[in-house]
């Protein structure tokens, strides 16, 4: 049998893999931030992960000059890193301390199409109609479970979310582009490594600023720290673009809806949340309209990029979760 006709179902087994390592970060993050301060949690794990990264990157020979990034890239990663090492850790690592996992797990659901909102604003991609339809019915959704769970409000974790999702979705639309040209792995790492120099010294206050309550930490809260650090930052990254260069983006990356409804799991069997069944209906409603989203046509005006050479990883797919 040809490479070309082989089954992608070893693709669809990484990619699923990869996705139910990532759909479990709330709730790890959640055990950790009940005890150690949500700043340190959301940027130390971003150390950890980088230190990993920096190694991945020697091992696969990019750190030579000729395969650094140029010019331009680097501010690029910047953006990258504000969005998905920073500001998505850190704004959802604040609103774990206040909501269950599981009423994070639907607001963030909306990250798919918050990400294509931003590919479309300074991109070259054109949403249609049907698109912008599904992202007002999503938001109208998520909005209204927030009200719902709110008593009438909006929580204070809430905007925490909403400032989560669209920090994020501003990290992965640059990203998106920029792994056209640096490949998947190599710009999730290298937005990981540039982060360093601003928060190794920021990292080590927070360690002084709240070094007693770091030593009386419990083995269950470093548990969440070490599963946010190594496996959300990292590890899946590792199964996802293996998964995606097997079985193709467009084909494993619909995988990526089933990460609320794992999220929600999660949150029942690691924390004990109650699952009722309003939540699954919203959740149900929300994955629905992005699927839906995803499926509408979006027309890219920008030239067709060149193929990943052999051995590199695709691009990052817009609205990976982590």
């Amino acid at each position: 049998m040809t490479p070309h006709s082989s089954p992608p179902s070893g693709g669809m087994l990484l990619g699923f893999v990869g996705v139910a390592i990532f759909s479990q970060t709330l709730p790890f993050t959640r055990m950790a931030v009940a005890e150690l301060d949500p700043s340190f949690v959301a940027l130390a794990r971003a150390v950890i992960a980088a230190m990993l990264a920096l190694a991945l990157l020697a091992a696969r020979g990019a750190l030579a000059p000729a395969r650094r990034p140029r010019g331009r890239q680097w501010l690029r990663l910047a953006v990258t890193a504000l969005g998905v090492v920073v500001g998505f850790p850190m704004f959802s690592s604040l609103a774990m301390r206040e909501v269950p996992a599981a009423h994070g797990a639907i607001v963030i659901g909306l990250l798919p199409l918050a990400t294509a909102v931003f590919a479309a604003w300074f991109g070259n991609e054109r949403p249609s109609l049907g698109f912008w339809l599904s992202a007002l019915a999503g938001s109208a959704l998520v909005v209204g479970f927030a009200l719902w769970q709110g008593a009438g409000g909006l929580q204070h974790a809430d905007w925490f979310l909403f400032l989560a999702v669209v920090l994020g979705a501003l990290g992965y639309a640059e990203g998106g582009k920029l792994s056209r040209e640096l490949g998947g792995l190599e710009t999730i790492s290298w937005a990981l490594v540039v982060s360093l120099p601003v928060l190794v010294p920021v990292v080590a206050w927070l360690a002084l600023a709240h070094a007693g309550q770091i030593a009386a930490a419990s083995p269950r809260a470093w548990i969440g720290m070490a599963y946010v650090s190594v496996f959300s930052m990292f590890v899946g990254f590792l199964f996802w673009y293996a998964g995606l260069a097997k079985g193709g983006v467009a084909r494993v990356g619909q995988i990526q809806l089933l990460q609320p409804f794992l999220t929600l799991a999660g949150g029942a069997v690691i924390l004990a949340e109650p699952l009722d069944a309003a939540t699954v209906a919203f959740a149900v409603a929300v994955i629905a309209v992005v699927a839906l989203g995803r499926r509408a046509a979006v027309r890219n005006t920008a030239p067709a990029p060149a193929p990943v050479p052999a051995g590199e990883t695709p691009p990052i797919l817009p609205g990976r979760i982590h």
